[in-house]
């Protein structure tokens, strides 16, 4: 999942960016509102985590702005206005649920998994479960199988399948895995992509008859039969 964070105090953005992080997803963040909004209708996210109260552009009148121009993105407000009024301008505003501050991450997490799965209409947003060939890909419960054989992953490698698998039958670079996965925008001259992409290959394709992750010799690599 890809969050846009928009929260200007380093200590609590620093706290939900590693917790999301640690939990496999892909982080862009922006300490200031004008910079939020210029994300935000930019580029694609999943959800969006989003402070009330932001120097430059208010958080309010972001979520506003997105919203009146038709953005349906998932969004989770954050603030440390408690009292009811404020709750209710955030909801009426547009915000699918609302976190006071201090909060703690798993119920951050909890929350934003409930605002990504059921969507702004009450619908699923997006599939709970990715499928290539007969490798399936719980993105809920956080666990990969191939047939039979239950696939243990590691955050990052769980973040690099997931990517992958919604790439599937594309060829997919270095730097578009480096930007998604990784979080870099430029290239650290480092073998790391090499060598998750080999321990990958070993749990999805060893014991099987027809490899999944193949390599593209000059391009990148591809997820597919």
């Amino acid at each position: 999942m890809r969050v846009l964070l928009v929260e200007d105090d380093p200590h609590t953005a620093a706290f939900i960016a590693k917790g999301l992080r640690e939990d496999g997803h892909a982080i862009d963040h922006a300490n200031d509102g004008r910079q939020g909004l210029f994300l935000a209708t930019t580029e694609k996210y999943d959800a969006i985590v989003l402070d009330r109260m932001l120097p430059l552009v208010d958080g309010l009148v972001l979520l506003q702005t997105l919203r009146g121009a038709g953005n349906p993105t998932p969004l989770l407000l954050l603030t440390a206005l408690g009292e009811v009024e404020h709750r209710v301008e955030g909801l009426r505003a547009g915000a699918d649920d609302y976190l006071v501050k201090p909060f703690a991450y798993s119920e951050l997490s909890a929350r934003l998994d409930s605002i990504v799965r059921r969507g702004r209409d009450g619908q699923e947003r997006e599939p709970t479960r990715l499928r290539v060939a007969d490798l399936e890909l719980d993105l809920l419960g956080r666990g990969a199988q191939r047939g039979d054989k239950h696939i243990e992953l590691q955050p990052r490698e769980f973040r690099l399948l997931e990517y992958l698998m919604r790439q599937a039958g594309r060829v997919v670079t270095r730097t578009m895995l480096l930007e998604a996965v990784w979080d870099y925008h430029f290239d650290p001259q480092t073998n790391v992509i090499d060598v998750h992409i080999s321990r990958l290959r070993q749990k999805i394709d060893h014991g099987f008859d027809s490899p999944l992750l193949h390599t593209v010799r000059g391009a990148g690599y591809r997820l597919g039969e």
